[in-house]
């Protein structure tokens, strides 16, 4: 995958530092005197673009026709907006990634200004503060398909109401799928008739309203006094 990040600050640096890692080719555009000193110390020469990546011809410069996501990450919203819509716009760029530093400002990023996911910052932590109360001890490993879906896992306690019944008859909706049951250090693949059992491991991935399923049925019951 090609990829365009604008921006080089701490952000900007360890995106491109993770994707290279992962053997993809990057590009990295920022016009601060500063930064581009620093990002000559910690990535290699090749993948570093000095200019104003608000301006088309710069970004012709850096190679944008030829990247597959451009991320703007800079600290400033305006620009990141400006340089979003010149990539799709101008350079027919297939995806954008857009930094939110202004919470205020989130309701401008959205395809009217070419941002194909917008980064909230603000949004992103109160997501996951809500999402740790609703779900108890059950751990959301992955975010999937920009966070439609997510990858949780949960050990049965005693008592819990999927005990004993056939995954074909929990009654989950279509778009929650048991992927995988570890059972006493073995790996169960899950079908129709397998019955959940105490101190089960189960992986499942799922969308909202199936997270909420699973926590009724796979948590301890509560006592009453």
């Amino acid at each position: 995958m090609n990829v365009m990040i604008v921006g080089g600050g701490r952000t900007g640096t360890q995106l491109a530092y993770l994707l290279m890692e992962q053997k993809h080719q990057v590009h990295v555009l920022d016009h601060r005197k500063e930064v581009l000193a620093r990002l000559h110390r910690e990535l290699p020469t090749e993948v570093i673009y000095e200019g104003n990546a608000t301006e088309v011809d710069v970004l012709e410069r850096a190679g944008v026709r030829g990247v597959d996501v451009l991320a703007a990450c800079t600290t400033s919203d305006e620009d990141n907006l400006v340089v979003c819509y010149l990539a799709q716009r101008h350079f027919g760029v297939p995806h954008t990634i857009a930094r939110i530093n202004d919470p205020r400002n989130a309701w401008l990023f959205d395809q009217k200004f070419c941002v194909d996911v917008a980064l909230n910052n603000a949004t992103v932590m109160a997501g996951l503060i809500q999402e740790e109360m609703s779900l108890g001890d059950m751990m959301t490993l992955l975010k999937l398909r920009r966070g439609n879906y997510s990858l949780v896992e949960e050990k049965i306690p005693p008592g819990a109401p999927a005990i004993g019944i056939a995954l074909k008859d929990l009654g989950l909706n279509d778009e929650c799928v048991i992927a995988a049951i570890i059972r006493r250090g073995k790996v169960i693949v899950p079908r129709g008739l397998t019955m959940i059992e105490v101190d089960d491991e189960v992986l499942a991935i799922t969308n909202q309203e199936g997270l909420n399923q699973l926590r009724e049925l796979f948590s301890e019951p509560e006592t009453v006094i």
